[in-house]
């Protein structure tokens, strides 16, 4: 059913209450002066969209970290027009910065100064992995448990028009893409002070990134689906340094991260696969101490098959890490995609749980 965007129609559709905000705007940050040969000009900047409730009752701010081609607005609204998951949290009286990583959504991309991108996806590519993954036979194994996309997930569903709408390519080089991304969130910590971050898919290793160069200032990490498994390979670079792609500080130090010993860790669950470890004594990321980070995964994502393998990793590294499986809390049938559908406020509530558990709140 298509959403009416009549002024009327959506004020009848409103919540119970109004959304009262104190402020609301954006900005900018992270952008690098270079020289061209028509004069000086900026690379690889963040746009910022900052939300502050008019009811402020939580001490440490969220900021939020778009995934894959995909930008901000991924969590600004459901696949079917639904408020999202910066309207929950922002109603439970939490501040929310929300990103579009460079090159993405509102961060302007010149690839004479950005460089190359990648090529678009197939679209039916993405009905596989977002939309419709029960439909296809030869899917991964939990994909027949897909039961949440908010419409019929073909290139005519008004839900799938409307994801493929906000989507793009993503750049060339995921590491000269981290180290963007990474000034930039260096940058809004800078400003805003301590902060929550909430990170998804390919937004994964920035809040690795930031957490590390920011220790102090994150407070906690909310990974949705992080990029992994550890050392993936993928069109656009590799995690060269196990969860990132970009330089990562380990304690012993290492030059590269083709110097790390590596062993695989079998399974422990069915259909899922093994993930690469250190060898022991594991190298630690000494800037990942006692900071509280959940990685959560959906039931029928092809991350359930081996989102296992981050955790296991940051575990071994010495993290303070938990794994938290939608499927094990009683929500069932989501996709990587999980904020934008259906039952998006039913998770949106399960991660703020976990915030008060850890006493961020």
């Amino acid at each position: 059913m298509k959403v009416s965007l009549a002024p009327h129609d959506l004020w009848a559709a409103r919540h119970g209450r109004a959304l009262h905000l104190a402020a609301q705007g954006y900005f900018w940050v992270g952008g690098e002066t270079i020289d061209t040969p028509g004069g000086r000009a900026l690379r690889g900047q963040t746009y910022v969209e900052y939300w502050i409730p008019e009811d402020l009752r939580h001490p440490w701010p969220i900021v939020m970290i778009h995934g894959g081609g995909g930008q901000g607005l991924d969590y600004l609204g459901t696949a079917d027009g639904r408020e999202g998951w910066v309207h929950w949290f922002v109603r439970q009286g939490y501040a929310v910065y929300v990103l579009d990583r460079p090159c993405h959504g509102r961060s302007p991309f010149d690839p004479d100064l950005q460089g190359a991108m990648l090529p678009s996806p197939p679209t039916i590519f993405l009905e596989r992995l977002f939309s419709r993954s029960s439909t296809f036979e030869d899917n991964w194994p939990q994909a027949r448990l897909h039961n949440q996309w908010p419409g019929s997930g073909t290139f005519d569903d008004p839900a799938f028009q409307r994801f493929l709408s906000s989507g793009g390519p993503i750049p060339a080089s995921m590491e000269r893409h981290q180290l963007d991304a990474q000034r930039g969130g260096v940058e809004l910590l800078d400003q805003i002070g301590p902060s929550i971050l909430m990170t998804h898919s390919a937004g994964g290793p920035i809040g690795w990134l930031l957490l590390d160069a920011r220790p102090a200032l994150v407070k906690g990490i909310i990974a949705v689906e992080p990029m992994g498994p550890p050392f993936a390979e993928m069109p656009d670079g590799k995690l060269s340094w196990g969860i990132t792609a970009a330089r990562i500080t380990y304690a012993p130090p290492i030059a590269c991260g083709a110097d790390f010993e590596l062993v695989e860790r079998p399974p422990v669950r069915p259909d899922t696969v093994a993930c690469k470890i250190q060898k022991e004594p594991a190298r630690q990321l000494p800037n990942f101490v006692n900071v509280p980070i959940v990685v959560v995964t959906a039931e029928a994502s092809w991350m359930a098959a081996d989102n296992h393998g981050i955790v296991d990793f940051l575990a071994q590294a010495g993290a303070s890490v938990k794994h938290l499986r939608l499927e094990d809390r009683g929500i069932h049938g989501n996709g990587h995609a999980m904020m934008l559908e259906s039952n998006s406020n039913e998770i949106a509530k399960v991660i703020a749980d976990w915030i008060e558990e850890q006493q961020l709140s």
